[in-house]
């Protein structure tokens, strides 16, 4: 599937591409709780962001979490070089090292809705948080992942799933459309 094919329903867009090459308000970064980047799409964000984030980020941990950023919680920075306004950090639960694997990764999305209520962002861009490195089944993330969306109160007029690769897109579409 090509990065311009998508799926859409009511105000959920899915498709298949890189997060750093969405022009929304902003996007979301699975992050680790350091904040200070990473592997995956949170080291992409900060390579492609610039040293703008990390700045930003080492003045949350500084002054708001010293201890990092709690997991399903969310945090905004300036999105730096990147085309969208702003990043919104959010940390996704290591699917086998937590006991409610589902409610963290579902207040992973409606925290990261809230800080965009809070910015004014009309258009957000999610991954696949936590189907990485964080071993999360895609098939069940994209189904939290999805519900949590549909049932979360927001302003957001676009929420998109960037998924990267064919079996992300294909679980979510199946979530989508379940």
């Amino acid at each position: 599937m090509s990065p311009e094919t998508c799926v859409v329903e009511n105000n959920i867009r899915l498709v298949e591409g890189s997060i750093i090459q969405q022009e929304v308000d902003a996007i979301v970064n699975a992050a680790n709780p350091s904040l200070m980047g990473g592997g995956g799409v949170d080291g992409a964000i900060h390579r492609a962001g610039g040293p703008a984030i990390l700045e930003e980020c080492t003045q949350i941990r500084r002054s708001r979490y010293p201890d990092g950023l709690p997991t399903g919680q969310a945090v905004a920075t300036t999105a730096g070089n990147l085309p969208a306004r702003w990043v919104i950090h959010t940390v996704g639960p290591v699917y086998g090292d937590v006991d409610d694997p589902a409610g963290l990764l579902a207040s992973c999305h409606t925290q990261s809705l809230r800080v965009a209520d809070e910015l004014g962002a009309s258009t957000v861009a999610f991954p696949a948080i936590s189907t990485g490195i964080y071993g999360y089944p895609l098939g069940e993330a994209a189904e939290v992942a999805i519900g949590a969306v549909r049932s979360a109160q927001t302003s957001v007029e676009e929420v998109r799933f960037v998924l990267f690769g064919g079996k992300a897109f294909e679980a979510f579409e199946r979530a989508l459309g379940a």
